[in-house]
């Protein structure tokens, strides 16, 4: 049975997509960076916590197969994370305004015998944008609960000028890499 340790309605809408049956696992991994922690041993590492945790959950199932996945923005190896609020929010449009930053999507996949991890990145180009278009979509609340404050599913797609890499990574769950880690698992 598979398991989406995850409440994200977004990885969810993606991970059914590949026309899988799976239960959603509600759990609250901490997501900080630690001191001296690469950015993309951070992405990786919440990953691969929170798809341990769901298995923790489940660890009942002999057939348990867990999938975590973290989606951070990346740029000048600041982690753009959820805004706090809508100043964060401003501030974090603002810098990615004009610019390219990398958006890091991990995967890991747990069962009570293995584990294994892929990590997907793409590089998204931000327009300029002006104050006035940053305040606007602040507004809309769109930005809120989003990595980097934007989602690339929703109007924040207008922002972006140039994307190489996974659409759907970009969103929160990589369709391709996470097909191929699933087939190593005999689910696809």
């Amino acid at each position: 049975m598979l398991f989406l340790a995850s409440q994200s309605p977004r990885r969810a809408e993606l991970l059914a997509r590949l026309g899988l049956a799976f239960e959603p696992l509600s759990l609250d991994i901490p997501e900080q960076r630690q001191p001296g922690e690469a950015a993309l041993d951070y992405v990786r590492r919440v990953a691969l916590e929170k798809a341990r945790a769901g298995l923790e959950l489940v660890r009942e199932r002999e057939d348990a197969i867990v999938l975590g996945a973290d989606t951070e923005v990346i740029l000048d190896d600041v982690v753009f994370g959820k805004p706090a609020d809508a100043a964060d929010a401003e501030a974090m449009l603002a810098r990615l305004s004009g610019r390219t930053h990398t958006v890091a999507s991990a995967v890991a996949v747990v069962t009570a015998r293995r584990q294994a991890q892929v990590l997907d990145l793409s590089e998204v180009r931000f327009a300029a944008l002006s104050a006035q278009a940053i305040a606007d979509y602040v507004r809309s609340g769109e930005p809120m609960g989003k990595a980097g404050a934007y989602a690339i599913q929703g109007r924040g797609e207008a922002f972006i000028a140039h994307l190489s890499g996974s659409h759907s990574g970009v969103m929160g769950l990589p369709l391709h890499a996470t097909a191929n880690l699933l087939t190593q698992f005999g689910v696809l």
